[in-house]
């Protein structure tokens, strides 16, 4: 008699998670070794599951799906076990609009089954950097987060060079990041980025530094959030992203009460 053999457990982190009859789960999964999967957890929503305090966002998971290699394209997969992956992130206040905003971006820019390891690494250590006591250190690392991201889904253009002539990008000229011409020179103040910054970035990113390209961006906060925000939309086919509608609409709260 032939049994099925589980396969080996993934690391993983729960990006979102949809209701599915009154005791179960759907789970979007970013996991490391095989990208996102859609996974289905039954009985995670009872009482007294053992899958409850563990399938929960920004938490490092192992998981084991009980389909064998032959399955691994399934349309969802099954959840045999999970356990926690180690580590712990906290995050509270504006990082977890922070966090939910990054696992929104996986979600809408990356194709079910594609691995990405750099970006599950770097997904893992941006987290924690959230929620630093520092708006501006966070912010920083938020941007290097969609920087590796573009770069992985393989719509950052080389920042190192003007795109359209393949000329070196010169320190003290300033530039503009756009979705069609990639990088160009421009006049432009208000959204210029100076050349010795993208030089940096470019360098910290074929170092695969996430650390130095969190530096990098602190150089440039306010343009490189105008045009990798434009980036990022384009990409996802979307105007605006919900997590930031919901974060834009709980500062106009609390603003009306302050």
């Amino acid at each position: 008699m032939s049994t099925r053999r589980l396969a080996a457990p993934l690391q993983a982190f729960v990006l979102h998670r949809y209701d599915w009859s009154e005791s179960s789960l759907i789970l979007d999964l970013f996991t490391r070794e095989r990208g996102r999967l859609a996974v289905a957890a039954k009985g995670a929503r009872r009482p007294y599951s053992q899958l409850r305090p563990v399938l929960l966002p920004f938490q490092r998971v192992l998981v084991t799906l009980g389909r064998e290699a032959a399955d691994e394209a399934a349309e969802v997969h099954t959840l045999r076990q999970a356990e926690w992956g180690g580590g712990l992130t906290a995050l509270a206040g504006e990082a977890v609009f922070r966090g939910f905003y990054c696992n929104e971006l996986l979600m809408k820019l990356l194709a079910r089954h594609d691995p990405h390891p750099v970006l599950f690494d770097a997904y893992a250590a941006t987290l924690p950097a959230l929620g630093e006591p520092s708006s501006l250190h966070a912010q920083a690392a938020l941007r290097a987060f969609e920087l590796v991201l573009l770069r992985e889904c393989g719509v950052l253009p080389d920042l190192s060079v003007v795109t359209l002539t393949v000329q070196p990008v010169e320190p003290a000229q300033r530039y503009a990041l756009q979705p069609e011409s990639g990088v160009v020179a421009t006049r432009e103040e208000a959204r210029a980025l100076d050349g010795a910054v993208l030089i940096a970035l470019q360098g910290a990113l074929e170092a695969g530094d996430l650390a130095r390209v969190q530096r990098a961006c602190l150089d440039a906060l306010g343009p490189l959030r105008a045009a990798l925000r434009t980036l990022v939309q384009v990409q996802a086919g979307t105007a605006t992203l919900r997590t930031r509608q919901v974060m834009q609409g709980v500062r106009r709260l609390i603003d009306s009460v302050a």
